[in-house]
């Protein structure tokens, strides 16, 4: 049987755990793509990552390199190319710089992979992601951003943390933009199938849910020089894992959403069924009031950024 074909694009820390955790858990043969100013550094992570296959006993082929030939025919690309916020930096600054990067590649993916399932994780995540359609002009539910199972996973770790239990008993859901507009779902928050709300009291709840939106920025204080690139890769390579194995999971992503929500042609994160088309069904839920206006606050911020980010690259 054919191997799936995965290539990330930007061989950092996210990219490079990522190819890690899609190699360990053999989900296709990986190309590690950085630009050529970086020259070796893409080949060296893909070979030292191969000679960890005899010892974890994984079968990946995995190529490292600067050229882009090498990406063709891809059954997923993850983009994770981009700069960090950097000191003196404003937000148009990082904005306008990642969306050249971000176009640029999503005109290379176009060429090369144009069957291609796209998951972007690049930041500002809402932005990159719409415009990487803009420019591929792939169908909508072949690009899809990776941002909602991070953030609900730091939700639920915390969560854990707060009653001592299992992360494996938690479940829940967040909705909306990546960022501090981010949703959550009380009433779609569970512990072994028994309401947050009649476990948690509702300040404490409050307080989860505001270190979950500021989950990244707590990382980047302690780490001083970098940002957070476990968990992204690991919630980046679950997404890969859905579409490479067609897993039909229910998961929120920053999807396409027309009607859906009210949105009216944004990426936002949303419940989906993700499989090996991609994004193959968004689910709607009958949110309640506050909910409801949480989220189109969310949306409307998602609009402003998108509206910023075309203002920049017209």
């Amino acid at each position: 049987m054919r191997r799936a074909k995965i290539s990330i694009i930007g061989a950092g820390n996210v990219g490079a755990t990522t190819a890690h955790w899609c190699a360990a858990a053999e989900l296709g043969d990986i190309v590690l793509l950085d630009i050529p100013l970086t020259e070796g550094m893409p080949a060296g992570k893909a070979l030292d990552l191969f000679q960890a296959a005899p010892i974890m006993g994984f079968d990946a082929r995995i190529t490292g390199t600067t050229d882009w030939s090498h990406t063709s025919g891809s059954d997923v690309v993850v983009v994770t190319a981009g700069i960090a916020r950097k000191p003196g930096m404003s937000r148009d600054d990082l904005l306008s710089t990642n969306a050249k990067i971000v176009g640029d590649v999503a005109t290379r993916i176009r060429e090369t992979s144009p069957d291609a399932v796209v998951v972007v994780v690049s930041n500002p995540l809402d932005a990159m992601v719409q415009r990487t359609f803009q420019v591929t002009g792939f169908p909508p539910q072949r690009v899809i951003g990776q941002a909602g199972i991070l953030d609900t996973a730091r939700y639920r770790a915390f969560l854990a943390m707060e009653l001592g239990v299992s992360v494996e008993d938690i479940s829940a859901m967040l909705l909306g933009g990546h960022g501090d507009t981010m949703v959550p779902i009380p009433s779609c928050t569970s512990v072994g199938g028994i309401p947050v709300t009649q476990l948690v009291p509702a300040d404490r709840l409050e307080s989860i849910v505001s270190r979950t939106r500021s989950g990244g920025a707590e990382i980047v204080g302690l780490l001083k020089t970098g940002s957070a690139y476990y968990a992204p890769a690991a919630a980046t390579a679950q997404m890969v894992e859905a579409v490479v194995r067609d897993k039909k999971r229910l998961v929120p992503c920053a999807a396409y959403c027309d009607r859906e929500y009210g949105v009216g042609g944004y990426f936002v994160g949303v419940p989906v069924i993700l499989g090996s088309a991609g994004v193959e069904r968004i689910i709607e839920l009958s949110l309640l009031p506050d909910e409801k206006g949480a989220l189109d606050k969310s949306v409307a911020a998602v609009r402003d950024l998108v509206a910023a980010m075309n203002r920049l690259t017209a």
